[in-house]
């Protein structure tokens, strides 16, 4: 019995300058731990990133440097390479399941940082125009034009182009007119530059640019475009009071839209 408690006490003093080193590397990792966390905070602050990117990639960093301290810890103890060799295993098979699920993380982390777009702009991607409504780690949420909510992997949304409509504070507001051959074309181009200019928000620095483009058996063709300020209108209603100025214009001036004619030859029978 006295053998024993003296190798145990052997041993336990053998292995103080261990546990010292031990102890000590697990209490810098901490230290490192905090210290790189509150800069990662400060760069992240000074970016302005989202608090919920800011607080989640201060935990990854947090966390990755404490188990690493703790790992380097334990080697003063025993092998630790088949642990962590049994655990990488673990860890592809359980990352090979969900590659979907972390790409849709990875990709949500990264719009968070580049901020292509907030909530409450409207955006268009993926064939989708409308309103973001949340931006999670795997997915965003959007209300469309119509009405209906979309939500869209974040994969998805990083992997095509993103149209911001918000961050445009001016707009191109386009349309077509169809003639009749017996319109005058300098009066036509002047009734729909009028009409243009009484748009609320009109862009007056760029002038409108009216042409025609095409002469058709059946009428006289033109395309007309011009800018407006996005914050003092939108493009729809920008048209909208265009086309219901230049409509009112021509019926007064007796000009009249042209319709497609269509021609039906019926057959007529002969009886003998």
């Amino acid at each position: 019995m006295e053998n024993y408690w003296n190798q145990f006490i052997e041993n336990f003093i053998g292995g103080v300058p261990n546990l010292l080193t031990a102890l000590a590397i697990f209490l810098v990792s901490l230290y490192l731990a905090r210290f790189l966390s509150n800069v990662l905070h400060r760069i992240l602050h000074k970016r302005m990133a989202p608090e919920g990117v800011t607080h989640l990639l201060r935990q990854l960093t947090l966390w990755t440097v404490i188990v690493i301290g703790t790992i380097t810890a334990l080697q003063r103890f025993f092998d630790v390479t088949a642990f962590l060799a049994g655990l990488g295993i673990v860890g592809f098979t359980v990352g090979f399941a969900l590659q979907d699920v972390m790409k849709n993380f990875a990709s949500g982390v990264i719009l968070l940082l580049q901020q292509p777009f907030h909530v409450g702009e409207t955006i268009g991607v993926k064939g989708f125009d409308g309103t973001i409504l949340a931006i999670n780690l795997r997915s965003t949420e959007m209300r469309a034009l119509d009405g209906l909510v979309v939500i869209l992997p974040n994969a998805e949304i990083l992997a095509n182009p993103i149209i911001n409509y918000s961050r445009a504070n001016q707009r191109r507001v386009e349309l077509s007119l169809s003639l009749p051959h017996d319109a005058e074309p300098r009066a036509v181009r002047q009734t729909i530059l009028d009409a243009i200019r009484t748009v609320p928000g009109i862009v007056r620095e760029t002038e409108p640019v009216i042409v025609f483009n095409s002469l058709t058996d059946a009428a006289l063709e033109l395309n007309a475009n011009f800018w407006i300020d996005t914050t003092e209108n939108d493009p729809f209603h920008a048209k909208d009071t265009v086309l219901l100025t230049v409509k009112s214009a021509f019926r007064e001036q007796g000009i009249e839209i042209p319709h497609p004619v269509q021609v039906q030859y019926t057959g007529t029978q002969v009886n003998k």
